[in-house]
C-alpha cells in the first residue's frame, strides 16, 4: 500500500514536470495531477492490458515502441475523465508526454527505491 500511494505521489510529480515543459499539456495543480495519477493508475491496471492484448502484433512488429501508444491512450483517457483542469492539445503531445513520463517515473522510482526501500 506504501509503495501504491509514494507511485500515485511520484506520478503526480512526473505530471507536473511534463506539464512545464510543453504548453500543450496543461494541469491545473498538484490536486489535478494528484488526481490525474489516480485515474491513470486505475485505467493502467484495467484498460492497459486489454489494450496491449488487443495490439500485440503491432506491438511485437514495433518491438515495443507502440506500448508508448498506448500510455498515450490512457494519458487521453485520463483528460477526458478530468475535463478542464487536465488538457492535453493533441495526441503527438501526448505520446511524446507518454515517453517523457516514463523517463521520469523510471528516475524517480529509481531515486526513491534506492533512498526509501533499501531498508527492508
Amino acid at each position: 500500500m506504501t509503495r501504491w500511494v509514494v507511485s500515485l505521489l511520484l506520478n503526480a510529480v512526473a505530471l507536473i514536470v511534463v506539464a512545464q515543459l510543453f504548453d500543450s499539456f496543461h494541469l491545473e495543480g498538484f490536486g489535478t495531477a494528484l488526481l490525474a495519477s489516480l485515474i491513470l493508475s486505475v485505467l493502467n491496471v484495467i484498460v492497459k492490458p486489454i489494450l496491449v492484448l488487443l495490439t500485440l502484433p503491432i506491438t511485437i512488429v514495433s518491438l515495443g515502441f507502440f506500448l508508448f501508444v498506448i500510455n498515450a491512450i490512457t494519458l487521453m483517457l485520463t483528460q477526458a475523465f478530468i475535463g478542464d483542469t487536465f488538457v492535453i492539445n493533441g495526441f503527438g503531445i501526448a505520446i511524446l508526454a507518454a515517453i517523457i513520463l516514463a523517463i521520469i517515473n523510471l528516475i524517480l522510482n529509481r531515486l526513491i527505491k534506492d533512498t526509501l526501500f533499501l531498508n527492508r
